[in-house]
Parts: C-alpha cells; structure tokens; sequence
C-alpha cells in the first residue's frame, strides 16, 4: 500500500496579534517545536495606538500542515486573526534587499548593467564596491542575487516579505 504524499507548497500568513512582549517568541516556538519551517518573517504596529501588530510568516508544507499550522496560531490567546493570503487569493508581497558588491573592471560596469536591468538604486559607491537597494518579489530578489554572485556579491541584508491582500477588504 502506497501512501500518497502532498505537495509542499508556499504560503504567506498574515496574523494578527496584541502588540506585547513575547508573543513573537510563543508564534516562533510554536513552529519550532512541531518542526515547521519560517522562511520570511516580518513584524509592524499597524494601529495607531500600537496596541496590534501584523506578523507576516512565509512558510511551506503540504496543505494540511498549513491548515494544522493556522489552527495553532488561532489557539494562541494573544492572536485576534489569521489569515491564510495564498488561500485568499490575490495579493501583493514586497521585499527589500540591500546588496553589496565588488565593483572594479569590466564586473564594475557589468554590476551597474545588472542593477539597472533590475532597477536596483545605488545607496553607496566607493572605488572597489557599490551597496544597492533592490525591491520586489523574493523571486526576483533570489534572481538579482544568483547574477550579482557572478561579478563579486559580497554580502546581503534582507527585510523578509510584507504582504497585504489586494482589494478593499481587510485581512
């Protein structure tokens, strides 16, 4: 008898919690000790007041594990809501990164061509290296970085995503 497994797919999760110490921790516990994966994790107040903050966790594993991994963070007393926006539907997501790069000879002008094609902005030049900020899909991020690694990466500062659904309502 074989046993059929699902596919791990990506989701982004938005949930919603009271802004106080520690619940960060009790969110990333929960996924370490069930073995659960964060691939990007963002934090921000989105109130006024600061009394809520948005945590937007990028994680993969079969659709139950999903489902299993909701239900958990909606047991935490401190969450108001979460929301699965891969299952919502559309929706927009954003990262930024900050790369630093080798910049002399023929890999300097490669470098710029390379930023520009991406529309990278250049933060920082010196002589021998150049700092750029680069935002969008981690996808194209992921892209950015594998071409840069050709004409000298050396080293990388990442946010993680921010996302939000698109449409008037909130999620």
């Amino acid at each position: 008898m074989r046993i059929k497994q699902q596919k791990a797919e990506r989701h982004t999760l938005s949930v919603l919690v009271d802004n106080e110490s520690g619940i960060l921790a009790r969110i990333a516990g929960l996924f370490s000790a069930r073995g659960y994966n964060i691939e990007s994790l963002t934090v921000a107040d989105i109130t006024e007041d600061e009394a809520i903050s948005r945590i937007t966790i990028v994680t993969s594993g079969p659709s139950d594990v999903i489902d299993q991994i909701i239900a958990q963070l909606d047991r935490l007393v401190s969450v108001h809501k979460v929301t699965d926006l891969t299952e919502l539907g559309p929706h927009v997501e954003r990262e930024l990164a900050l790369v630093k790069v080798k910049g002399v000879g023929d890999h300097r002008i490669e470098a710029l061509r390379l930023a520009e094609v991406y529309r990278a902005r250049v933060l920082d030049a010196t002589t021998s290296s150049f700092v750029f900020e680069v935002t969008g899909g981690s996808d194209k991020i992921d892209k950015f970085l594998e071409l840069m690694r050709e004409v000298g990466l050396i080293e990388v500062a990442r946010t993680g995503v921010a996302a939000i659904a698109r449409g008037r309502e909130a999620a």
